[in-house]
Parts: structure tokens; C-alpha cells; sequence
């Protein structure tokens, strides 16, 4: 189920005083079962360009095709698309609105047409995968800690059983253990199901540690399209347009700069660790 991108274009408040230009030129290609990391300053691009993705945002000009099929055409089944292509927005719980978290999660799969019996067996398997305690099914939605909340969210979209999986943010405002409880969840599915992840993030050190590829935008344009070891060697450059590297890679620049023989396109603790042991093992 890849998903192309040619040549597309947005433009806000098109023909109005307030016209800007919001993407330009976009041309992509992401592949099934790849796991995407999304990076860009405020303003970049990057939320415009994922909300198209599912067709919730049309392009002023170009085209996206969704599994060889172009979304533009005339009677192509957008209500499709978005059961298959899930995006989980920044600060889901706010899209959260039922009397307790089964029949929350219940709701898009309801909207599937399935019935009863159907929807309860999607929404306790997504729990499940989401790994929210059963204790919690009953209860209120906004009675749940915010690490909580992300997890019905996510699962209320996983119910629906997409083949591609978008996040735009989606441990903002979390604190370190409930980020990395979320993204080990999602890279445990990404794994499991062999879905597709695309997920946005200001992280580097979370870019790193999950993506297999990394896009980075730059004033509605993509300014690298690589895997992350190969774009954070552009570190000096993504600094000047408010990004950075994760900080190993500055401490691995830092320990060659005194001299010592470390490679620099370590981008994760767990490989600067082993790129450290591994130089002071020659020197023993």
C-alpha cells in the first residue's frame, strides 16, 4: 500500500489577501511497511502535507495516489482511503467524546457499518495492542492520565484496522516515560502488524531511534529525503533552519574533534555506547 506524491502544491486562503503558499512541489514516495519520520520547524510544511495523506486536505495542484490509484479522481472512495490510511492527531484525547473508553473506541469501526458484536471484538483487540489495562475499559476517557489518553486514541484508530498509520505529535506534552511507553507501542505494531508509520515529531533523539527513513521540511519543501544517519551529517545545515541532531551526534563530533577515533554518524545512545566501548577496547 505505498503512497505516492507528484509534484503537489497547497495554498492557503487561495486568491485572498491571506494567500500562502503552504507546500511546493512535493514529490514523495513511501512504501508499505516503512516506518517514516517527519521533521520541520513550525510553519515547515509537515502538518499540512500529513493531512493530506488520508485526503483531508485537498492539493491545489498535483496529484497523490494511494496504492497506484489517484485520490483526485472523480468517484475515488475517500471514505476508503481514510479507514485505511489513520491519522492520529496532535493532542488526540481532545478527540475523545464517549461515556467510556470501549464504546470510544467502538465509534470508528460503528462507522465502518459493522456490527455490535464486530466493533467490541476490534476496539478490545486495539486495547489490547495500545496496551491500556482492562480496568480501564469502562471508565470515563477523561478521567485517564494523559500517557492514557494517547493510547485510546491511538486505539480508536487502530480499531478500524488501517494499512498506514499517521502521527503528528504524538507525545507532545508527555512526560519522558509516558513518550517512550507511546513510541515503543508504535514501533511494536509498526513491527507486529507490518502497517506502515508515518510520525511526526520534533525528537531527534525519537527520529533516530525509530525511523527508517527521515523527511525534513523547510518552508513547504523538502529539504532531505534519507535515512536518518545521512541526513544528521547535514547537522550544521539543518541548524540553520531551527533543527539540530540528536546530542550523541554532537558528543561523537566533539570526541573526534579531541582526537579520538569515534565514527561520527552515530545517532542513538545505545550506538554511541557501543562506538565508545569498541575505541577504548583498541586502546586496552
Amino acid at each position: 500500500m505505498s503512497i505516492k506524491l507528484e509534484h503537489l502544491n497547497y495554498v492557503y486562503s487561495q486568491g485572498t489577501a491571506y494567500e500562502k503558499k503552504a507546500l511546493n512541489d512535493i514529490c514523495l514516495e513511501i512504501k508499505h511497511g516503512e516506518f517514516i519520520g517527519i521533521i520541520g520547524h513550525t510553519g515547515s510544511g509537515k502538518s499540512t502535507l500529513i493531512q493530506h495523506l488520508n485526503g483531508l486536505i485537498r492539493a491545489t495542484s498535483g496529484e497523490l495516489y494511494y496504492n497506484g490509484e489517484n485520490i483526485y479522481q472523480e468517484g475515488y472512495d475517500m471514505r476508503k482511503l481514510r479507514s485505511e490510511v489513520g491519522l492520529v492527531f496532535q493532542y488526540p484525547e481532545h478527540q475523545l467524546f464517549e461515556i467510556d473508553v470501549l464504546t470510544d473506541v467502538c465509534f470508528g469501526p460503528r462507522n465502518q457499518g459493522l456490527s455490535p458484536e464486530a466493533c467490541r471484538e476490534r476496539a478490545l483487540e486495539a486495547l489490547g495492542l495500545v496496551g491500556l489495562k482492562e480496568k480501564y475499559y469502562q471508565s470515563s476517557p477523561f478521567e485517564l492520565s494523559g500517557g492514557q489518553k494517547r493510547r485510546v486514541a491511538i486505539a480508536g484508530v487502530l480499531a478500524m484496522r488501517p494499512k498506514v498509520l499517521v502521527l503528528d505529535e504524538p507525545t507532545a506534552g508527555l512526560d519522558p516515560r509516558g513518550r517512550d511507553d507511546i513510541l515503543d507501542q508504535i514501533a511494536f505494531l509498526h513491527k507486529e502488524s507490518d502497517m506502515t508509520v508515518i510520525l511526526v515529531s520534533h525528537s531527534m533523539e525519537d527520529i533516530a531511534r525509530y525511523a527508517d527513513r527521515l523527511i525534513v521540511m523547510n518552508k513547504g519543501t523538502v529539504m532531505y529525503h534519507d535515512e536518518p544517519k545521512k541526513v544528521f551529517e547535514h547537522y550544521r545545515e539543518l541548524e540553520k533552519v531551527g533543527l539540530a541532531a540528536p546530542q550523541v551526534t554532537y558528543i561523537m563530533h566533539d570526541l573526534a574533534g579531541k582526537g579520538i577515533p569515534v565514527r561520527t554518524d552515530v545517532t542513538t545512545v545505545a550506538e554511541a555506547a557501543d562506538e565508545i566501548m569498541r575505541v577504548l577496547e583498541k586502546v586496552e
